[in-house]
């Protein structure tokens, strides 16, 4: 199956995306538009496109009458509670359970036929079982509210599998211009481009997957160009980095040492000292192998900080 056919005498393929607002949706509809592809998506804020629609995932029927009026071709499914400090611990069930049930029920009611569903979940499901590198076939073992909601959430999709052609994604941690500065790399990357002498972190020797979103978004895409469904992938480097290591990367390319103090109120319980995944699942099923090495990453993350907080005066 090809995402988009960009024959003029076909019409364009129809993607509805969920969180299209968001860091990762941003960039996932700049890909699929630069493919021919007609983009609407559900956002929580005021639009910012044309074809964007304010919604709740809570409320099936606004997102019932949202999908019924777009009728797309393929569904990703991205919005979600990802907060994992987040004060209402049911909320992440509401939103993450309920509100993706909610999708595929809405779905249902408009009777549209998706060629392809993807639905995003979390590497973080693995938790505690995820000591080292961990493929798709390693059994969970969520230590937190936000990845056992994840996982309730997959265990729900699964009831689905017979009804529509479904993928379930597991990302790993991934970075790239733009991201929120309340997540780990852009805070010390930010910290960097403004010259701080020193950094509030946590655990500066656990190790994590590290992808940059051009990557996730090839995932993604390659998934949608595959006729595979109702599979689990992992979207990863399969590379492990310690926080010491991205340390030491931006110290040369800031060409400073910064001073790293370790904040214990920053070191959560059951912190899971390295969280690699493996991707080789997804690349014999697709033939897609990540393109960007972190060091990149960090570098355009860094000129891209360093310019805008020259623009500003910062």
């Amino acid at each position: 199956m090809k995402i988009c056919d960009q024959d003029v005498e076909t019409v364009l393929t129809k993607v509805f995306i969920t969180g299209a607002d968001s860091f990762t949706g941003r960039y996932l509809t700049d890909a699929l538009e630069e493919q021919g592809c007609r983009v609407f998506g559900l956002t929580l804020t005021k639009p910012t496109k044309l074809n964007f629609f304010t919604g709740d995932l809570l409320n099936l029927d606004r997102l019932t009458e949202i999908i019924t009026t777009c009728q797309p071709d393929i569904i990703i499914h991205l919005a979600a509670l990802t907060f994992v400090n987040h004060f209402d611990a049911e909320a992440f069930y509401k939103v993450n359970v309920f509100g993706t049930e909610n999708i595929l029920m809405a779905i249902a009611a408009s009777r549209c036929n998706p060629q392809k569903i993807i639905v995003a979940s979390s590497a973080n499901v693995y938790g505690a079982a995820g000591q080292g590198m961990v493929s798709e076939k390693t059994c969970p073992l969520p230590v937190n509210h936000y990845a056992s909601s994840k996982l309730a959430m997959e265990h729900m999709v699964r009831t689905w599998y017979d009804k529509y052609p479904i993928i379930i994604t597991r990302p790993f941690n991934y970075t790239g211009v733009g991201q929120d500065l309340h997540f780990l790399v852009p805070k010390i990357v930010e910290h960097y481009a403004k010259k701080e002498k020193f950094i509030e972190l946590g655990n500066i020797n656990i190790q994590r997957d590290f992808s940059d979103v051009h990557d996730i978004v090839g995932a993604i895409l390659a998934i949608l160009d595959s006729d595979i469904h109702s599979e689990i992938f992992n979207l990863c480097s399969g590379i492990p980095y310690s926080i010491q290591e991205i340390i030491a990367n931006l110290n040369e390319l800031a060409g400073y040492e910064i001073n790293v103090k370790v904040n214990p109120d920053f070191i959560r319980e059951n912190e899971i000292k390295c969280l690699v995944g493996d991707n080789s699942k997804l690349k014999k099923a697709t033939n897609f192998s990540p393109t960007f090495s972190f060091k990149e990453t960090l570098s355009e993350m860094y000129s891209a900080r360093k310019t805008l907080n020259s623009s500003i005066g910062t």
